[in-house]
C-alpha cells in the first residue's frame, strides 16, 4: 500500500495549471508500458478502448470483474501511476458508488474519471444526484487511504455539437465542478470543449484541475497549457489509430 500512497500523491501532483500532465490512453498491459517506454509519467484508461479490445461495447458493458482485472495487470507491468476509467461507476445508487471505488482502488489505481451522464440511458444525472455519488465516491477514497485522484466529469460538452458550446453551456459546467469540489472531487473533466475562450473561462473559474480530451477540434498542448489547462487525455483515439493501421495493414496482408 505504501507504493500505492506515493503514487497517488505523485499523480496528485503531476496536475498543474498551465503545465499540463499529458495521458496518452492505453487499454492493457502491453499498450501501457508501450506509453510508458515513450516517457509518460503516469498511466490512464479509456472506457472506450478498454471495453473494445475485450470485444465489449462501451457503457459499462464490458464485466467491471474483467476491467478491474485488466487494471490490476496494467498496475502490476508499469512503474507510474494508474488511473482508471470507471465510467459510471457502475450503478446508479451510491453504495454501488462507493463499492466500485473500491474494488478499483484495491486493484492498484490511484485515481479515477467519473462521470455524471446516465449510462445506458439519456442527458445527465441532475446535479444534487450525481454529488451525492461524488460524495460516497470520495468517502469512499477517503475509508481506503490511498489519496486517489477522482476526477469528475462531465458530459455537458459531449451531448452538444461544438459550434452549440456557449456561455450558457459554460455556466452550467461551472456549476457542476463548483459543487463537485464541494463533494470531494479532485479534479475537473470536461470532455469535447474545444473552444479557446471557454477553457480559458473555465479554468480561471474553478480551482479544480482541468482536465480536455485532446480532439480533433481541440487547441494543441501548449495552447491549452497557456489557456490553464492541468490535464490532457487522449481517450479512445490512440486505440482508433491502431485499428485503423491494423485494419489497413491486414487488409493489404490478405490481398495482396
Amino acid at each position: 500500500m505504501t507504493k500505492q500512497i506515493e503514487r497517488a500523491r505523485t499523480f496528485h501532483s503531476l496536475h498543474l495549471k498551465g503545465n499540463p500532465i499529458v495521458l496518452y490512453n492505453a487499454w492493457d498491459p502491453g499498450s501501457a508500458k508501450i506509453v510508458e517506454k515513450a516517457g509518460a509519467k503516469a498511466i490512464a484508461t479509456g472506457s472506450w478502448p478498454v471495453a473494445a479490445a475485450f470485444g465489449y461495447a462501451d457503457g459499462e458493458k464490458i464485466p467491471l470483474e474483467l476491467a478491474l482485472d485488466n487494471i490490476r495487470r496494467i498496475v502490476g507491468s508499469v512503474d507510474l501511476p494508474v488511473t482508471m476509467d470507471l465510467e459510471g461507476g457502475y450503478g446508479v445508487d451510491p453504495d454501488i458508488v462507493a463499492r466500485t471505488v473500491t474494488l478499483a482502488l484495491q486493484a492498484g489505481a490511484v485515481g479515477f474519471n467519473f462521470e455524471d451522464q446516465i449510462v445506458g440511458g439519456t442527458g445527465l444525472h441532475d446535479m444534487a444526484v450525481q454529488v451525492k455519488r461524488i460524495e460516497a465516491a470520495a468517502a469512499a477514497v477517503k475509508a481506503s487511504g490511498i489519496p486517489a485522484f477522482l476526477n469528475a466529469r462531465t458530459d455537458i460538452f459531449l451531448k452538444a455539437k461544438p459550434d452549440a458550446h456557449d456561455k450558457a453551456l459554460l455556466d452550467q459546467a461551472i456549476e457542476r465542478a463548483r459543487a463537485y469540489e464541494k463533494a470531494g472531487a479532485s479534479g475537473f473533466f470536461a470532455p469535447g470543449l474545444g473552444d479557446e475562450g471557454l477553457i480559458e473561462a473555465l479554468c480561471k473559474a474553478i480551482a479544480l484541475p482541468v482536465n480536455i480530451i485532446a480532439l480533433a477540434h481541440v487547441p494543441q498542448r501548449q495552447r491549452l497549457a497557456e489557456l490553464g489547462v492541468a490535464r490532457i487525455s487522449h481517450g479512445p483515439v490512440p486505440y482508433r489509430q491502431m485499428a485503423e493501421w491494423l485494419e489497413a495493414k491486414a487488409r493489404q496482408a490478405i490481398s495482396g
